[in-house]
Parts: C-alpha cells; structure tokens; sequence
C-alpha cells in the first residue's frame, strides 16, 4: 500500500490526541506530556504556526500516524533547524516503512537546512530507522530548563 502525507487539519484533531497519548505515555518518549501540551501542539499545527508543522501518515485513506516538525535557526550551523519532534506509526502499521517515507518526505520540503531528532536508546527500532536516513549522534548532552 502506498503512504501519502498531508499537513494535519482540525478534522483530525481526536485521531492525532489519540495517538499522541499512546506516543507520550510509551518508553519511546522521556516525558509524558499533558493534553493541555497536546492541544496547544494541535492548535499551533492546525492554525499555520511559523514554528511547527504537523503532518499525518494516510494510507487506504486511514490515519496510520502523524509526525511534527519544529522550525528555528542554528547558529552552530548558520542555517535554518528542524527538529522533528514527534513521529508516531501504529502499531499494525509498523515496518512498513511509513517512517522512512516521512523522512523523505521532510528532506524534500525542508531543504538547506540541518535536521535534529531525540530519541532514547532504548528504542532501537527507531535508533536503526534515524541511522539508515543519516542521522548520527551528537557528542553533547542537551539540557533544558
């Protein structure tokens, strides 16, 4: 089956919720987030925010998933940054390639630019996806407050 990609729309906005809990509450992730957080991250996405874009995965015109990008600028690198925040598949969907078509996908809107992920090393069928589309690790810890 093929995979399309379209940006998130409010027609979606229960299907992605959804998914974000699973995402959020699964060992993938470090945090747990809110559904306060997960409505702002819709609201942002679905009201044209200039600093995140959210996409969801159709395929046999089902949502299989969603991924988020966050937009800035590195100056360590002296060009524009996305962060690609969220990337979520179902579970029945998995291995079928939908996260490699995301990140083509992502390569070819977002150009010129450097792409950064987090992801727990425990989730090493992600770690295998991230390495096989480029991504290599960072020598530094990140910090936040």
């Amino acid at each position: 089956m093929e995979v399309t990609i379209r940006k998130i729309t409010k027609d979606d906005k229960l299907e992605v919720i959804n998914m974000m809990r699973e995402f959020y509450s699964s060992p993938a992730v470090f945090t747990n987030g809110s559904e306060e957080i997960f409505s702002s991250n819709l609201f942002a996405c679905i009201n044209n925010s200039p600093y995140l874009d959210g996409y969801v995965f159709i395929e046999n015109d089902k949502i299989v998933g969603y991924g988020m990008i966050a937009k800035s600028f590195s100056t360590e690198f002296g060009k524009p940054c996305y962060w690609i925040e969220d990337i979520y598949i179902k579970k029945e969907f998995r291995g079928k390639k939908i996260g490699k078509t995301f990140f083509d996908f992502v390569f070819s809107e977002y150009k010129n630019g450097i792409f950064r992920l987090e992801v727990e090393k425990e989730n090493e069928n992600a770690v295998k996806l991230y390495e096989s589309c480029g991504f290599t690790y960072l020598p530094y810890l990140e910090m936040k407050k």
